[in-house]
């Protein structure tokens, strides 16, 4: 095992499975010269040359719709978004080209590319550079939505994506989550996308969140346990297609549950699996579905106001509290 920060296990899930692939390459703004924004794609122009690590212009719509259609013929192309705040400007290259080709070919045309790059907030970065993307991506047919906590989640799920997945894939990641550091196994792993984690075992109530997002969930659940309150969490990693099986039968088991996401709250992650639990498990319930979500409103970029709009752990934590006291 060895402990790196998040980038560079996203740097060698790339890595590996391009020198596995040579139909794999990586196009983003600034990944080959610079070394990628973030440093994730650092090395890689060295070792693959320029044919295979792409420096694009500050053109997102242009440089998906190359990708898009290298992939549809027969590539299988990484694009790195700055922020997944512009992939808003290739948003028909998502939603009208790579998520319905399969489906309008007769599935004679796949799509098997990976989109990537940081999402949702990371302090003082204003409004137009804070949306978390992941309800937005996964109300799309025809795509998968990957939503990784730590690097050894992220290496897993990048790799099976690049190699397996013949969908065109989102995979959203967070700028605070860059350095932070894990253990990874010297051995090549992937992990299947659909499968939630269960990152901590729990009695009394179910906390569900992803992203960096998990932070919280997993600070709440100590906090809790100082109490007296066993709390069981878990990691969706995957947005679309959504493990909410896993959920359920942790709620069978805990009665309760609460989650804990990025998203503004309407028509949010939280508020589809709130539907499929309370659907298929209303019976096993002791109390109402609980959520904490962002506030509903634009980013700010004073520092109080966006402590204020983000979930943390003491809000969390006060949540749980109610739904134990309240429904005994």
């Amino acid at each position: 095992m060895r402990s790196i920060p998040f980038r560079e296990a996203l740097r060698e899930a790339m890595s590996e499975e391009m020198r596995r692939d040579e139909k794999v390459l990586l196009m983003g703004e600034e990944v080959a010269e610079y070394n990628g924004a973030y440093k994730v794609s650092q090395g890689m122009l060295a070792e693959f040359g320029a044919k295979r690590i792409i420096d694009t212009p500050i053109s997102e719509l242009g440089f998906t719709a190359v990708a898009v259609g290298a992939a549809q013929n027969g590539l299988r192309p990484i694009v790195e978004f700055m922020t997944w705040n512009f992939a808003v400007l290739p948003l028909d290259q998502i939603l009208n080209t790579a998520s319905k080709m399969l489906a309008m070919s007769g599935g004679q045309i796949g799509c098997p590319i990976v989109m990537r790059g940081p999402n949702g907030s990371a302090g003082q970065l204003g409004a137009q550079h804070s949306t978390a993307f992941e309800s937005y991506l996964a109300n799309i047919p025809g795509i998968k939505v990957v939503s990784p906590s730590n690097g050894y989640d992220a290496k897993g799920l990048l790799k099976q994506a690049i190699r397996y997945e013949e969908d065109p894939i989102m995979f959203l990641e967070s700028e605070v989550m860059y350095g932070d550091k894990c253990d990874i196994p010297d051995d090549e792993y992937y992990i299947p996308l659909g499968k939630a984690d269960v990152k901590k075992m729990g009695r009394d109530i179910t906390i569900v969140s992803y992203n960096k997002m998990m932070k919280v969930a997993l600070g709440a659940a100590a906090e809790l346990e100082k109490e007296g309150i066993s709390a069981e969490v878990i990691d969706l990693r995957t947005i679309r297609p959504l493990d909410w099986m896993t959920v359920l039968e942790s709620v069978k088991k805990t009665n309760r549950l609460v989650i804990i996401e990025e998203q503004w709250p309407f028509a949010s992650v939280s508020s589809e699996l709130s539907y499929r639990i309370q659907k298929e498990g209303f019976d096993y319930l002791d109390a109402p579905i609980r959520r904490i979500t962002s506030a509903d409103a634009p980013m700010h970029y004073a520092p109080n106001l966006a402590a204020l709009a983000i979930p943390d752990v003491a809000r969390s934590v006060q949540l749980v509290k109610e739904l134990m006291h309240q429904y005994k």
